[in-house]
């Protein structure tokens, strides 16, 4: 087993980082009613802004990650207003205009950033290591897992512990009895967009220091969000959460246990547990 033990501790890191990748997905759909295909190049949009930005200080880490949230909020909030007047029409009209920006926003930033992959100069107290388990360890994928922990948490804090997620919650069961508290619901739905815009841009911004950002991120990021989505209940952050620790955890070991079968691994567990599934999970965000 300790032969794993940094295998496995990647897993749950990059798991994490998917956490928040996805729950900006969940969040969308399962709150704002928005099936988001863009959600992966906002990802990308992040992770590029954190790579541009940050030049081996401090100072200059704190401005990406902040820099790279707004630019995923703006997106987000783009999208709203490019979404709202399909409010009623489905979810097919959001997924042909959200596949249209995400395609229209990946060239613009390999046009803006080049088709080389990208990452962050990181303060030189992240580029070392450190021992763990009698073994030596990236200190920046710890400090990556820290503030993946430090997200997750907070986003469940806010999402069950404030007025602003009961407000989301109650928006989700019942529309028109938050209409008559005198709250638009479209104005909900709108702050829900931006919100998850921001975990798209925050998750690009840890994820890039490990992983890069290049041209194929926006593609690989919405795929790997579908599946944790899918597989963890349609609106269920709790189950968004151990689906993506369980896709980290395949994507990490099956490439050091089974290498040949490690491309079919995770399609083929995500098959299995849509076959399984006895009946399809009901809508808005669950906790």
């Amino acid at each position: 087993m300790d032969a794993y033990l940094m295998q496995t501790v990647d897993g749950i890191a990059y798991g994490l980082l998917l956490a928040i990748a996805a729950a900006g997905l969940t969040l969308a759909f399962g709150a704002g009613g928005v099936l988001n295909l863009a959600h992966g190049t906002l990802i990308a949009a992040g992770g590029y802004v954190a790579a541009a930005t940050s030049t081996g200080t401090w100072g200059s880490l704190t401005v990406a990650v902040l820099a790279a949230t707004a630019a995923g909020a703006a997106g987000g909030g783009l999208l709203a207003v490019a979404t709202a007047p399909l409010t009623g029409r489905g979810h097919l009209d959001q997924a042909l205009l959200t596949f249209g920006v995400a395609l229209i926003g990946a060239d613009l930033l390999t046009t803006v950033y080049g088709p080389d992959t990208l990452r962050p100069r990181l303060p030189a107290a992240l580029e070392t290591t450190i021992t763990v388990g009698g073994h030596r360890y990236p200190t920046d994928r710890l400090a990556v897992l820290a503030a993946a922990v430090l997200v997750a948490v907070g986003g469940y804090v806010l999402l069950h512990r404030t007025r602003a997620g009961r407000l989301i919650r109650a928006t989700v069961d019942d529309r028109q009895m938050v209409a008559g508290i005198g709250i638009n619901p479209r104005a909900v739905d709108a702050a829900v967009l931006i919100a998850s815009g921001a975990l798209a841009g925050l998750a690009g911004a840890l994820s890039t220091p490990i992983l890069g950002v290049g041209p194929g991120t926006a593609d690989t990021t919405l795929l790997l969000s579908l599946i944790i989505v899918v597989c963890g209940g349609l609106g269920s952050v709790p189950g968004a959460v151990a689906a993506a620790l369980a896709v980290g955890l395949v994507q990490t070991l099956a490439v050091v246990t089974t290498p040949a079968l490690a491309p079919y691994l995770l399609v083929g567990a995500m098959a299995v547990m849509l076959l399984a599934r006895r009946a399809p999970q009901p809508g808005g965000v669950r906790g």
